[in-house]
């Protein structure tokens, strides 16, 4: 399956999503230039946007539909390991073959919202509104991606992450909902799903970070 076919069937599932379906190509985009260039995605949110930050990482940082098992190099170097770690500690059992057949394929993301010594930390010290921020100065490089999630688009913690970012030289992306707030202006791109009540609006937001996860497990673990 091509990945745009994600796009199509999302469309078709969520006809109330076909005016976002420019953006959210816009979004693969530039997340597939971001992989393909080794880059990873830092992806922040609150409350229930919180739960999606963490749910996407999840989706990106092992199989999504399908299993993206290791290489037959990777395998080797995995088996290679064990031996020597056998030898070295005197197991009977070659861990990294267990491994081999176990470990999956990962798109590098990180979720800002659960480093709670760091983010407590920083809460205590400095700025709680500046947690994700810090993260971003900390995690951030040249040619990642942020991804910014706020239903009403104008949650300021947020909004210093994205500031943050573009400092660092990341693209970013905004989803969100109602008129976009100041995260749909400040973003490079904007997927800003039509509703106004916070419920509705993250139960359209899965939909869309799910087509996102969809298409770039197909194209980076096409089998």
């Amino acid at each position: 399956m091509e990945p745009m076919t994600y796009l199509e069937t999302l469309a078709e599932r969520y006809p109330i999503l076909e005016k976002t379906i420019p953006q959210i190509r816009q979004a693969y985009e530039m997340l597939e230039e971001c992989y393909a260039g080794g880059g990873k995605l830092l992806v922040a949110g609150n409350g229930g946007s919180c739960a999606d930050s963490e749910h996407i990482v999840g989706e990106l940082m092992k199989g999504f539909v399908k299993r993206r098992a290791v290489s037959e190099e990777e395998e080797a170097r995995l088996k290679r390991a064990g031996l020597s770690l056998a030898e070295a500690a005197g197991l009977k059992e070659n861990l990294g073959q267990e491994l081999a057949g176990c470990l999956q394929g990962g798109l590098k993301a990180i979720a800002l919202t659960g480093h709670n010594g760091l983010s407590t930390a920083f809460l205590n010290d400095v700025n709680g509104e500046m947690i994700y921020a810090q993260q971003l100065w900390g995690y951030g490089e040249a040619g990642d991606v942020f991804l910014g999630i706020s239903t009403s688009g104008n949650s300021k913690n947020i909004l210093y992450a994205m500031t943050a970012a573009k400092a660092k030289g990341l693209r970013t992306i905004g989803l969100t909902g109602r008129d976009g707030g100041m995260l749909a202006k400040a973003a490079d791109v904007a997927i800003i799903v039509p509703e106004e009540e916070t419920y509705k609006i993250q139960e359209l937001h899965l939909p869309v970070y799910h087509a996102l996860c969809l298409m770039l497990e197909e194209r980076f673990f096409r089998e």
